[in-house]
């Protein structure tokens, strides 16, 4: 590989892995909290993707937008996706686990119901929506913008690039800076102390759905710009994005981040030197390696009593 083939293949995993980074927070921001793995968190992306594509079907993007239609159009699909993944986020936790947390339900029980609200939320989408991709609607020409020492960037490219940073930056100020974050890391410390010290425990657990939603909604608008949308495709960048939670330390945001780019970029390299058929086994062997030496991840886990 030549120096820009090397780069190339870096920003390209970097573009990767800023999505899995998004993603990933959705798990770990639950987890953090719950102590719940939700693996319906996969159809969250991909309602923010159906999301993203209604919005921009209602309001029909022109033939030949200019640059500033062209941006109106990204936010209007942004907001769209992460509208719909909001709701369902918020859906899952109202209908799903919330009564589940009122029975005091084994853990087993909430990782059955997940695993059951993915299924059926996907078959819905495959349902209502037709088993077959669906392309994004164009809202701006895809061309080549400038390159970073001999690797070229597209404006999708920048696109997915820059609002995961954002998005990335924004969820991290709001957990760390900000009330609502201050009562999500309570609850995450000592669920029971916190409701003692005055923490409303459902709202706290409510807005952390809704805040992973809306991230997770926004990552399946992009993915959906770069590739298609369709009823599955939450599945392998959803397994993906759990992984990058875990490698960084499931519960912690910032580990999810470190995580996420650091198995986008893994999976880059592995596709360049060897073949796509291999894209997801680098990823995972780096996984595995990196658990068996810090079994709690990288920046480590944060552990405290479930709410």
């Amino acid at each position: 590989m030549s120096p820009s083939d090397i780069w190339e293949v870096l920003v390209l995993g970097l573009i990767l892995g800023s999505l899995y980074a998004v993603i990933a927070i959705g798990y770990t921001l639950v987890y953090g909290v719950l102590q719940l793995l939700n693996f319906a968190h996969s159809e969250v992306f991909m309602a923010g993707g159906y999301g993203g594509l209604i919005a921009l079907t209602i309001f029909e993007p022109a033939a030949d937008p200019s640059p500033v239609q062209s941006v109106l159009y990204v936010l209007l699909g942004m907001i769209g996706g992460a509208l719909i993944g909001g709701v369902v986020a918020f859906g899952l936790e109202k209908a799903a686990y919330k009564p589940l947390r009122r029975r005091n339900a084994p853990r087993l029980v909430f990782l059955i119901t997940a695993i059951g609200a993915s299924f059926f939320l996907y078959n819905l989408a495959g349902k209502l929506f037709g088993r077959y991709p669906i392309p994004m609607p164009d809202m701006y020409e895809n061309k080549r913008l400038f390159s970073v020492f001999g690797a070229s960037i597209n404006i999708t490219q920048l696109l997915i690039l820059v609002s995961a940073v954002l998005m990335l930056i924004t969820v991290d100020f709001v957990v760390n800076r900000t009330k609502m974050g201050a009562g999500i890391r309570a609850v995450a410390q000592d669920a029971e102390v916190a409701s003692l010290m005055g923490v409303n425990i459902d709202k706290v657990v409510s807005r952390t759905f809704v805040l992973g939603g809306l991230m997770g909604g926004v990552a399946g608008f992009l993915f959906g710009t770069n590739l298609q949308v369709e009823y599955t495709m939450g599945f392998l960048p959803g397994i993906t994005a759990f992984a990058a939670a875990v490698l960084g330390g499931i519960g912690n945001v910032r580990g999810a981040m470190l995580g996420g780019l650091t198995l986008g970029v893994v999976e880059a390299f592995t596709v360049e030197l060897s073949s796509d058929a291999w894209r997801y086994v680098g990823a995972f062997a780096v996984l595995v390696l990196v658990l068996m030496l810090r079994p709690t991840g990288i920046l480590g886990e944060r552990v405290g009593r479930t709410a």
